[in-house]
């Protein structure tokens, strides 16, 4: 039986998705700036709670690393939410956390019974490639490799947690398994 959480997390993930993609979309034409700012503020408060979600699916993995992971996510979104209200500058990119936040989960991931292994190594890989995303002077290649990297990674896990979901009986195991 599946816990409701990962299918819950799944969906959340998913909606992230969805609004990101088209607020991104929006935002391109120019002509919808308002609309996509506006579900862009709303892909960005699903990702908080993505975070918080992840946060209870990883814990018995991990209390202590879930947590670091967890306040990785929510300042990378605080970064992305504050940026597009122009609190802060450009020169403070999110993927600074989000990263080490992509690595983390992937270790999890890596550590836990309920959750296949060659994710958590995608997105470690992924967490990885977007550090070096923040390096200056890549090409535009090295550069469209890192973010189809990232959201295969990412939308991998997603597409997962929606239709497998996380067992319970192993999520309850991981809990004694690390007691």
């Amino acid at each position: 039986m599946s816990s409701p959480h990962g299918r819950m997390t799944g969906t959340v993930y998913l909606l992230y998705f969805a609004a990101a993609i088209s607020a991104q979309a929006l935002l391109r034409t120019r002509s919808f700036t308002a609309t996509g700012t506006a579900i862009n503020l709303l892909a960005d408060g699903l990702y908080l709670a993505l975070t918080l979600l992840l946060y209870r699916i990883f814990e018995p993995v991990s209390r202590t690393l879930s947590l670091i992971a967890a306040l990785l996510s929510l300042a990378g979104c605080v970064v992305m939410i504050a940026a597009q209200w122009h609190l802060i500058g450009s020169q403070l990119n999110p993927l600074i956390f989000f990263g080490p936040f992509c690595i983390l989960l992937g270790y999890l991931i890596l550590r836990s019974i309920f959750i296949p292994h060659p994710l958590g190594l995608l997105l470690i890989l992924a967490g990885s490639a977007w550090v070096l995303y923040l390096l200056p002077g890549l090409p535009k290649a090295v550069l469209l490799f890192i973010q189809a990297l990232g959201i295969l990674a990412e939308a991998l896990l997603m597409l997962w947690l929606v239709v497998r979901g996380v067992p319970q009986e192993l999520w309850s195991a991981q809990r004694l398994v690390n007691k």
